[in-house]
């Protein structure tokens, strides 16, 4: 299986040679749950795209530090090509900032979160009925936890959505639209000591108070080979049966 990566930026310059770049994270992020899946990088904030469509088996995107409302060349680019993977039908998976892409592009709409930034680890509540319904979500769990990283969030989901977790931060933290798109607002592909640093690189943004809470629950355990064993059986699953 050959999945299209879709950098939408990169790695603060003064945290790269401790915690490298995005691609490095991404690579770290599968090896334990699928060594056979081949990664291909494309740098779409720089306007890279593959040449053609099927040049990868499905697509999964970064986060970014910029917002899906602005009004940036290389964001209406990428709006284009993620309206343009699911009219192709083509499996795609939005990680935060391509979560909120799918909504953006599909119909729906995003704005900062009334409850403010969320960043450290938090807890999403799945929804029990509607994940029996989908055999890629295999492990039999309420809950799970992952690190998070984001200002603006889902407000209004697009047609065909189904919500498969929520919490009272964020009621759309992981969606599916139609059979092939799974959006993620956690951060699979962040490790507690990159988040500790991106924190102190933010730390202007939140008070005092949200800082030490933030870094203090970077010592709770995350779920994030999990969500990843999730999304390998998602693309798998979705690649036989457009293959049949």
């Amino acid at each position: 299986m050959v999945l299209g990566v879709l950098l939408c930026d990169d790695v603060r310059p003064e945290l790269q040679e401790k915690h490298g770049n995005y691609p490095q994270m991404f690579n770290e992020l599968f090896k334990p749950v699928d060594p056979t899946m081949q990664l291909n990088f494309y740098r779409v904030i720089d306007g890279q795209y593959p040449e053609t469509l099927d040049e990868c088996d499905a697509y999964i995107s970064s986060g970014s530090r910029y917002s899906v409302n602005d009004e940036a060349r290389w964001i209406g680019a990428f709006e284009a090509f993620i309206h343009q993977l699911y009219h192709q039908q083509i499996p795609y998976i939005g990680i935060c900032f391509g979560h909120q892409m799918i909504a953006r592009s599909l119909g729906g709409e995003v704005y900062p979160s009334f409850n403010g930034w969320a960043i450290g680890v938090k807890s999403v509540k799945l929804d029990q009925e509607e994940t029996r319904r989908h055999s890629w979500i295999t492990d039999d769990v309420e809950t799970y936890s992952l690190i998070v990283s984001h200002n603006d969030q889902i407000a209004k989901l697009p047609p065909e959505t189904l919500v498969l977790a929520s919490s009272e931060y964020c009621p759309y933290a992981m969606i599916q639209v139609g059979d092939h798109f799974l959006g993620i607002q956690g951060h699979p592909e962040f490790t507690p000591a990159y988040t500790y640093d991106l924190i102190q690189c933010l730390k202007n943004r939140f008070s005092e108070q949200e800082r030490d809470s933030a870094q203090a629950s970077l010592d709770s355990k995350t779920d994030h080979l999990t969500v990843t064993q999730w999304i390998v059986n998602f693309i798998k699953q979705r690649h036989l049966d457009f293959s049949q």
